[in-house]
């Protein structure tokens, strides 16, 4: 399945999207399976989630069931019994390998307010042009130095359209960044981290962030939805 965080439900902790998804499977009478043991649980398995503050067109997740379901009328059901702005989007029948196995990299789209596009751009360049940018940040681990600059696969810096009412906007510069999957992960904050370091880029204000997609890559760099695999099954069983 894929979902999405939208608007304030960005600041959804992962833990709490997991509890509320566990209480709408419930309330949408979903027939799930649970482990075995002394504490069942719910089958559900999530694949990469994004960052608290972070807007997501492309979280995805894998539930077991106990019998067929139609995907459609599963992820509808899932939908409604979620709060506005945890958004279910897209359901299908899991065959072959697991999510796990799909998601090679992520699409960030990162908006910096106040910023000056030009300064931006030029910051992308040197980030770009170095071999290695390292960066810190504190993991489960502890405090970690890695690269962000190696797991980049692209990092272009766009210029704004014009407002509706073609009025003067605040100056804006925005991110689009490809960033592959690798361990520690590299997370956009990381990114700007880089650009910091490199550039001495400081955004005056919170950057928005919100990932566009995720998913395994082509030769070309572009992102395939790892839920295409499975397109062709219908409804359980292929049928």
């Amino acid at each position: 399945m894929r979902y999405a965080k939208r608007g304030p439900l960005r600041f959804t902790s992962h833990r709490d999207f997991a509890r509320a998804f566990e209480r709408a499977l419930r309330r949408a009478g979903v027939p799930v399976a649970f482990s075995q043991g002394f504490t069942p649980h719910p089958k559900i398995s999530y694949a990469s989630a994004a960052p608290t503050g972070v807007a997501s067109e492309a979280e995805y997740l894998e539930i077991g069931l106990r019998e067929p379901v139609e995907p459609e009328q599963l992820r509808a059901a899932l939908d409604a019994a979620l709060s506005p702005g945890l958004d279910v989007l897209d359901a299908v029948v899991a065959s072959g390998t697991g999510l796990a196995d799909r998601i090679e990299a992520s699409h960030w789209r990162i908006e910096l307010p106040q910023l000056d596009p030009d300064g931006v751009a030029k910051a992308v360049e040197v980030f770009t042009a170095a071999d290695e940018v390292l960066v810190e940040r504190m993991t489960k681990q502890g405090r970690r130095t890695f690269d962000a600059r190696a797991a980049v696969i692209s990092i272009d810096a766009l210029v704004p359209t014009a407002t509706p009412s073609g009025d003067p906007a605040v100056p804006c510069a925005i991110l689009e960044l490809v960033v592959r999957q690798v361990t520690p992960s590299v997370r956009p904050d990381d990114v700007l981290s880089g650009l910091r370091v490199v550039a001495g880029l400081e955004p005056p204000v919170a950057p928005k962030v919100i990932r566009l997609a995720q998913g395994t890559l082509t030769a070309q760099g572009a992102i395939v939805d790892p839920l295409d695999a499975d397109r062709d099954w219908a409804t359980i069983g292929g049928r």
